[in-house]
């Protein structure tokens, strides 16, 4: 009994892939049944006790009930509960019809055994999406109607090679078995065109991207604005940005958003919202991207995460460390923050002001801050980003608190604010300046905000994601690990990864890991190279240069 306890954990998790096995061989037996020719001495023993009428009705349906479970197949693959429902009903029913269309008791004993082995396993299945919301990709329209021509390649070959004597009653009752079979055949690939066509053309169109005048945006907002605990992050609040699309889950109290880049979809950090939500949201977006025969993949991701991604079959990759400090007991003292501490003393004596001011008052600013974002855009490279970080639009910029630095009445700084509603942590966005003060005066800045988040009782501060840190030249290690790692080390004319290390560790943070998933290993490298083009604007944004100055 132990030994069983111990079993079911392993049992339940492979559960959703056996079943799909399940269903997929009896529903390409119940075809292949309703293809070959009957027993006669079976056939003659039913004609006695069942009108033809009867025998006829149980072939026909008998067919369309082995294309309902190679279809029901998927949804069990995908863990839908309404699928093991279907199955279930769909098996009890198929098991008395081969009774009823030749006495194939084999076949009846082995839909039996099925359910049986399928019954006890309905914990295995938790999504409650309905079978309507179950996504067919084109590849498996195309293996199903393989499967099916199969089905009646095995019944050409089967009359084709048949001997039955010159009896004109057997002769009689093969013709009928040819008609019947081919019936039976005809009503399934008619059956899985008509569910093809309708999945083609009710699948759901890719969600548009939503704009501030959309009333989906409100919606956006809402959920941001009441998210408890764990359910939203510092990064969610890109979703206001502008340039996401988004799914909703049912209760209207969730969303996931992601971008489009070619065949690319990419979630951008798990779902916003209620927790119980996100796995189910998760699973709608890989459905909805097989069924537009697209690429998923879900990026940022967290440690805490990947149990739900490995559970969808995604394969991982580390991409970087976020640095993450703790604000309580937080203080500017220590060896390791001395250079910080000094840059913000200095600026302080030399007359550096400190402010962080609500969304409703950032309008008034916005002209001092444009100055500032122009020229800082002017010194940089890449020019304004999108999807994975934030750029200098107005609507955006006023969604947030904005930190500034005033230096003889005018704002040489500013930082926006991303903050989270369970004031679990906080975080910057756009973070601009002009070299018209104190030196290092984004050090200044950083150190006022941090004992302005800990005034405002958050618990942590997030400096953002360094890329590629963390990662492990190995010889064992993955070869995108050690590819990561060598361009971390060697790479810094392309991008100033040591130094964005550097900058943000003088904080003595904790590194936590982040992630990317996608369904193959392989894939992962175009999904990182799409991110990229989606974070810069496509490659005239990668080749943007900064101006000279005359």
């Amino acid at each position: 009994m132990r030994f069983l306890r111990d079993l079911k954990p392993a049992a339940f998790a492979a559960a959703p892939t056996m079943a799909a096995l399940v269903a997929l061989g009896c529903g390409a037996m119940l075809l292949a049944s309703g293809a070959r020719p009957s027993e006669p001495e079976r056939f003659l023993q039913l004609m006695e006790m069942t009108p033809v009428i009867l025998i006829e009705l149980s072939h026909l349906i008998s067919s369309l009930l082995g294309l309902t479970l190679v279809i029901l197949a998927f949804g069990l693959r995908a863990r839908l509960g309404a699928a093991w429902a279907a199955t279930m009903i769909v098996l009890l029913i198929a098991a008395p019809l081969s009774l009823e269309k030749g006495i194939v008791w084999e076949d009846t004993a082995i839909l039996l055994a099925a359910a049986a082995a399928l019954a006890p396993f309905r914990g295995a299945f938790p999504r409650t999406a309905r079978l309507s919301r179950m996504e067919v990709t084109p590849g498996w329209l195309f293996s199903a109607a393989c499967l099916l021509l199969g089905a009646g390649l095995i019944g050409f070959w089967s009359y084709q090679n048949a001997d039955y004597g010159d009896a004109p009653f057997w002769r009689v009752m093969v013709d009928d078995d040819v008609a019947r079979s081919i019936r039976g055949w005809a009503a399934a690939a008619i059956a899985l065109l008509a569910f093809g066509l309708w999945r083609m053309l009710g699948s759901a169109a890719t969600p548009p991207i939503v704009g501030e005048d959309d009333p989906e945006f409100a919606r956006v907002r809402q959920i941001l604005a009441s998210a408890g605990a764990g359910g939203a992050r510092p990064n969610s609040n890109l979703a206001l940005l502008g340039d996401k699309r988004f799914l909703f889950s049912p209760s209207g109290e969730s969303f996931l958003m992601f971008g489009v880049r070619g065949r690319s979809w990419i979630a951008l950090a798990p779902p916003v919202g209620r927790p119980d939500e996100k796995l189910e949201l998760l699973w709608r977006f890989r459905e909805l991207a097989d069924a537009h025969a697209a690429r998923p993949a879900i990026y940022a991701l967290d440690a805490e995460d990947l149990p739900d991604v490995v559970e969808m079959g995604f394969s991982i990759q580390k991409i970087g460390e976020v640095a993450v400090l703790p604000l309580q007991g937080f203080s500017i003292e220590g060896t390791r923050r001395g250079k910080a501490r000094r840059a913000w003393r200095q600026a302080a004596d030399a007359g550096a002001q400190f402010e962080v001011v609500p969304p409703e008052g950032v309008a008034p600013l916005m002209p001092d801050l444009q100055r500032i974002s122009d020229a800082w855009l002017a010194a940089h490279a890449g020019g304004e980003k999108g999807f994975t970080m934030g750029g200098f639009h107005p609507r955006y910029v006023q969604e947030f608190p904005v930190a500034v630095v005033r230096f003889e009445g005018r704002i040489i700084a500013f930082a926006t604010l991303w903050p989270v509603a369970d004031r679990s942590a906080f975080s910057i966005d756009l973070m601009r300046y002009v070299d018209e003060g104190p030196k290092r005066i984004m050090d200044f800045l950083f150190v006022e905000l941090l004992k302005w988040g800990v005034a405002q009782g958050y618990g942590a501060f997030d400096f953002g994601m360094a890329p590629l840190a963390g990662l492990k030249d190995r010889p064992l290690a993955p070869m995108m690990s050690r590819v990561g790692s060598l361009l971390f080390e060697n790479a810094e004319d392309f991008y100033n990864f040591q130094g964005v290390r550097e900058f943000k560790n003088k904080w003595d943070p904790l590194w936590r890991p982040r992630y990317v998933a996608a369904p193959r290993k392989w894939t992962i490298p175009i999904v990182l190279a799409d991110v990229g083009l989606l974070t810069s604007g496509g490659v005239a944004g990668l080749a943007k240069r900064p101006k000279r100055a005359d």
